[in-house]
């Protein structure tokens, strides 16, 4: 794509210094793209001066606000690697997570100041508050960086949520981001009149990069918010402040069931969703209200966005992911083209290079001839657009007929009753594994019988994909995506 890449946050001020680029509602302060390359080089002098350099691990521990970036830009300048931390997480795992890394140094929050000290302690990281330390080098000022920066230089690292073993530290990159841009800038139509919400977690690749990121490259403004908060993005939305955004299932969950979902705008406002398949219901919720939430699909190792469903076949594919996007190429292994089912494999500008300083890891997770595994089984239809079947690891074997849960549960989450479904495989001496599924109801509704919902299921499922036990759960176990932990799942039914 290309071999280096301009100072992100110098470019952006160049070309509209004046324009809106965040509105920080913890502050409650408007940053122009001026302010913020500003900012970003106040903090790179900073660093540089506290002994920070290229290369060098410095870590990162707050809840979503505009020193994330601001932070994050002054790395892009000077090379320094941020690695983004999860504060859901006890010290403990983050422990496990930072030492590997060798960080130099350790930004916090206030909310965050007494965690961030316990893993200090243990990592040999030098603390540094926002609140303190950084904002006195933004105050203080620095010198501008001017420097071209290597477009496949690790910039920041993205840590896996550790489900299937220790996390690994997913590299990523300028020309990731640049290629996520075009990706998913071009398939929503961003522009710089556009006006979008930051409220995902910023450890994670959608806090960053959907759509925050592209949007400010695109010259657009983001609100930021500390975290989801139903109420707020709710306000956001009837007033008129935003008219595009991304969520996960259960943010359209959330909001599908507040009273004012009625008073929103919807025709104004453009929809897309990921992490998780949205189950039709939702889909049909929202189409009648005027708005296609589209559903996407793509990795912390992809940038994130590899695939998106198109506006104008949204309501005939239902369930589709779309297609591969214009950086991006798709294969599904062993199907050479046409319709068909295997694993995903991807290749494209926006692909990380791999593991930080982990090459076992990083060969594993791609073929001999350089594509990335994904793990995840798809489709492709006659017309070349792609669905989600499930993760390879989540399929499970009922006598010897794979069952892949995501099939499972869709249709229990078309039950009328249903909010969110969740199927996983446990051992069974006849059939070798059987599927149990877990059952959040919706607000209001009762099933006095949770085994009620196996006839639903038989009406509309082969036999051996019928759940053999239903259980009611008040929530899920999920990870800081919202994806349900299903091993936690699993464990729960070990413990019977």
């Amino acid at each position: 794509m290309f071999d280096t890449v301009p100072d992100m946050a110098l470019k952006r001020a160049q070309v509209s210094p004046d324009a809106l680029a965040f509105y920080d509602t913890v502050g409650g302060q408007d940053w122009s793209f001026a302010r913020v390359n500003a900012a970003a080089d106040a903090i790179a002098a900073g660093l540089t001066e506290a002994g920070v350099g290229q290369g060098d691990r410095i870590a990162i521990l707050c809840l979503n606000r505009v020193e994330f970036f601001l932070v994050l830009l002054a790395c892009q300048k000077t090379g320094i690697i941020l690695c983004p931390l999860n504060w859901r997480q006890p010290a403990p795992e983050l422990v496990e997570t930072l030492a590997p890394m060798s960080a130099r140094m350790m930004l916090h929050d206030a909310a965050n100041a007494d965690l961030a000290a316990a893993v200090a302690a243990q990592t040999g990281a030098a603390l540094a508050g926002l609140d303190d330390v950084v904002a006195g080098w933004i105050a203080a000022g620095g010198a501008p960086v001017r420097a071209a920066v290597p477009a496949d230089r690790p910039w920041y690292l993205l840590f896996t949520s550790g489900t299937t073993g220790r996390p690994k530290a997913v590299i990523q990159t300028a020309r990731m981001v640049w290629a996520n841009t075009v990706n998913v800038g071009q398939a929503i139509r961003l522009t710089a009149e556009d006006r979008s919400v930051n409220f995902l977690p910023l450890f994670h690749t959608a806090g960053i990069n959907l759509y925050t990121l592209p949007l400010f490259l695109n010259g657009g403004a983001s609100t930021i918010l500390p975290r989801f908060d139903a109420p707020t993005l709710m306000a956001l939305l009837r007033a008129g402040a935003i008219n595009q955004f991304f969520g996960l299932p259960a943010i359209y969950q959330a909001l599908s069931l507040m009273t004012e979902v009625d008073t929103v705008d919807w025709n104004r406002i453009r929809c897309a969703c990921g992490g998780a398949p949205l189950p039709e219901p939702l889909i049909r919720f929202y189409a009648q209200r005027g708005v296609r939430v589209l559903n996407g699909f793509g990795m912390t190792e992809t940038g994130p966005t590899v695939f998106l469903m198109d506006e104008a076949r949204s309501s005939e594919k239902i369930g589709s992911v779309g297609k591969p996007q214009m950086l991006t190429e798709a294969r599904l292994e062993g199907v050479p083209e046409g319709p068909g089912a295997g694993e995903i494999q991807l290749r494209g500008s926006n692909i990380t290079p791999g593991y930080f300083e982990n090459p076992t890891a990083t060969a594993q997770a791609f073929t001999a001839d350089g594509w990335l595994k994904t793990g995840d089984v798809g489709r492709r239809d006659e017309d070349g657009y792609f669905f989600i079947v499930d993760r390879i690891k989540d399929m499970y074997i009922s006598g010897g007929e794979n069952v892949y849960p995501a099939e499972v549960e869709r249709v229990l989450n078309e039950h009328p009753a249903v909010l969110e479904a969740a199927v996983v495989g446990m051992p069974d001496a006849r059939w070798g594994e059987v599927g149990a599924a877990f059952v959040l109801l919706r607000p209001g509704q009762v099933l006095d019988d949770p085994e009620a919902l196996r006839p639903w299921c038989r009406e509309r499922l082969a036999a051996y994909k019928v759940p053999v036990t239903v259980r009611i759960v008040e929530d899920f176990p999920r990870t800081a995506a919202g994806k349900v932990r299903k091993p936690e799942l699993r464990k729960v039914l070990s413990g019977d």
